[in-house]
């Protein structure tokens, strides 16, 4: 059997094919929405690598496992002009985040001032990734408006929740390493 190539020289010109076959720009809203989810992906892996050294992290390393898998689904949802649902995110999957932002907000201290990304390696990567969610809801955001058909409501509220998990996480993070918040100094 032939090993496949990394390489195609297809898109050199800057196009890259769909799911079907489409050719499109690599700087279209499509694949840009699409671009930024995977590189959301990469950031999770980095945050679960730090989290899955965390002790008490255990599970949210593992919660973030299944937020890559889910995302690895709304990125080819993305990809493909002939979907018409995202079935890689379902309600439950929002819920599951929900429920998880419940039981870390619960188990930090209460904020009383704003929180700047930081405190340990582990929070700041979880911040990191947080803004990077945001960047993919925008961009989700600018596909939409796009489209004819619009966007499954829950690929866009998933990405709304997952920035929220995210920021819980980076707190609870720096609270199993008895690192404080760092807050916001007026």
């Amino acid at each position: 059997m032939k090993k496949s190539l990394l390489y195609t020289r297809t898109g050199d010109a800057g196009q890259t094919s769909l799911v079907g076959g489409e050719r499109i720009a690599k700087n279209s809203a499509r694949c840009t929405a699409y671009g930024t989810v995977d590189e959301l992906n990469a950031h999770l892996g980095l945050l679960q690598a730090h989290a899955a050294s965390v002790p008490g992290a255990e599970a949210e390393a593992a919660r973030l496992l299944a937020v890559e898998a889910r995302l690895f689904c709304l990125g080819a949802y993305l990809a493909d002009p002939r979907a018409d649902a995202c079935e890689g995110v379902a309600d439950k999957d929002i819920e599951a985040l929900e429920e998880a932002i419940d039981i870390l907000d619960d188990a930090v201290p209460p904020m009383d001032s704003f929180v700047l990304p930081g405190g340990t390696v582990a929070a700041a990567q979880a911040h990191v990734a947080r803004t990077v969610c945001r960047r993919a809801e925008r961009l989700m955001l600018d596909l939409r408006a796009e489209l004819a058909s619009g966007l499954d409501p829950r690929a866009l509220t998933y990405v709304n929740r997952l920035s929220d998990y995210l920021f819980a996480l980076a707190r609870y993070l720096n609270f199993l390493l008895g690192a404080e918040d760092v807050k916001v100094e007026f």
